[in-house]
Order: structure tokens, then C-alpha cells, then sequence
């Protein structure tokens, strides 16, 4: 087993259910645990058989927070998922002590207006961004689109509707334009259908009163493996080139599982 000098058990301090199989979950910080927002940590507990059972989950938490926080859903037949649906404050579930992931504000370069795009529980990433105060200090307007099948999944909705945050200035908050899309019923205020099909119609662009470039624009896409093959399709056909380490680009896209 992995020693624990590489992982610790954390005291589980909130548990809140969007729907029944929707979740955020809030633990205590292991110290000395650093990230940056948009990275992802293992949390683990253990299996039928004793031995940890690892998923990684995207920080919902800003660096500054004491308190870490993940947005989960409940997978049928996972091996994870349900366990932690289950938890309530004061259990302890297993924090690795090392951050991954590159869905992160430096693999940009430049740009005016940065896009958040995700599908589900991979709006994770971007409320952590959005929690710090680093990307309103570097762009110029933000805009957030969250697409979910059904209205009643909307995590994070009041909170991103009517941003505030202690480590934000409020007088920065206005550049943040956020859409949600409402993929299988009609819903109030909400756009209808996937984000690439509103960004082949030009109503997603409609909708934030702004104009996608490669030249200003950056992207950020994290949610479901077919979203995400279908954006990184949809914004290489059109100029933008995937940002990787040597060779920054406008477009950086992750998984959410």
C-alpha cells in the first residue's frame, strides 16, 4: 500500500445533494497540500476488500480556501461514487497530497476573453477558477457556459448567477457573462441543446453578446469524453490549436472522467 506520507485521512465536513445522485462534498485540507486552480487530487476509501479504492476529482475550492470541496455524481455500478454518496460529516475519506492536471490559467498566453466551457460535474474546475482572484485580474471578460441534461442539474447555479467571493474584488465581477444550456427539456432562462450545436448556430455567441477568435479568444472545455472530442474538433477546425507545453495555443481541454 502507498505510504501515508503520500496521502492522509480527512475529516468530511459538508455534504450537500444537488439531486439525489448529484453531490458536493467539503474535508478538511491536508497540510502542505498545493494546487492551482483547474487541477484535479485523488480521493480514495476503501474498498470490500480493505484496500483504497482512487478517483480523481477537480478542486471546487480556491487555493486560499481552508476547506476543500468536490462536486461528484453518483456513477451506477461505480466503484467510488456511491461509497462517497454515502458519507456524512465527521467520516474520513483519504486525500493524495499531490495535484495533477493542466486545465490551468498558464497554458495561455495572451488573449482578451477567456471561455469556460463544460458539461456536467466538469464545472469544477472553472468555480475554482473563478474563486481566484488571478483570472479577473487577466481578462478582460469571462464567459462560462454550463450544459446539463436536465434544469434540476444545475450545480453552483445561484452562486455563479450572482458572483461573490471574499477574494474577489466585487468591482471585477461584472466580467463574468454566464449562460447555462438545458440539454432534454425546455427550461426557463436556459439555452437548449449541446454547446456544439449552439456553436454551429451562432446562438451561443448570441446569447454573451461577444464574437469567438482565435486571435483574442481562449478556451477552456471539460466535461464528458464525446463533448469533448466534438469541441476539440469543432474549435481546430477553426483556427485554434490545442495549447500544450512548448507550444502554448488558445485551447486547453480535460476530461472530467
Amino acid at each position: 500500500m502507498q505510504s501515508q506520507t503520500k496521502y492522509s485521512p480527512q475529516t468530511v465536513t459538508g455534504m450537500h445533494f444537488w439531486t439525489p445522485t448529484i453531490f458536493s462534498i467539503k474535508t478538511t485540507r491536508p497540510a502542505g497540500l498545493s494546487f492551482t486552480p483547474g487541477q484535479f487530487v485523488r480521493l480514495g476509501l476503501p474498498g470490500d476488500d480493505g484496500q483504497l479504492i482512487w478517483r480523481a476529482f477537480s478542486f471546487v475550492n480556491s487555493p486560499a480556501e481552508d476547506t476543500l470541496e468536490f462536486y461528484a455524481i453518483t456513477v451506477p455500478g461505480g466503484q467510488l461514487s456511491p461509497r462517497l454518496s454515502q458519507l456524512e460529516v465527521g467520516d474520513e475519506l483519504f486525500v493524495d497530497h499531490t495535484a495533477y492536471g493542466f486545465l490551468t490559467l498558464d497554458r495561455f498566453t495572451g488573449g482578451d476573453d477567456l471561455w469556460l466551457l463544460a458539461t456536467g460535474t466538469g464545472l469544477a474546475p472553472f468555480v475554482s477558477i473563478l474563486r481566484d482572484p488571478a483570472v479577473w485580474q487577466r481578462f478582460e471578460r469571462i464567459f462560462l457556459v454550463h450544459s446539463v441534461r436536465w434544469e434540476r442539474d444545475l450545480a453552483y447555479y445561484e452562486e455563479l448567477k450572482h458572483f461573490s467571493h471574499p477574494d474577489v474584488d466585487p468591482s471585477l465581477v461584472s466580467k463574468l457573462h454566464f449562460a447555462v444550456s438545458v440539454t432534454r427539456e425546455q427550461a426557463p432562462g436556459a439555452l437548449s441543446g449541446r454547446i456544439t450545436s449552439l456553436l454551429d448556430s451562432g446562438e451561443l455567441e448570441k446569447a454573451m453578446g461577444a464574437t469567438l477568435d482565435p486571435a483574442t479568444s481562449r478556451i477552456m472545455v471539460c466535461g464528458n469524453p464525446d463533448m469533448i472530442k466534438e469541441l476539440r474538433t469543432w474549435f481546430t477546425q477553426r483556427g485554434y490549436a490545442v495549447s500544450r507545453t512548448a507550444t502554448p495555443g488558445p485551447l486547453v481541454l480535460e476530461k472530467q472522467w
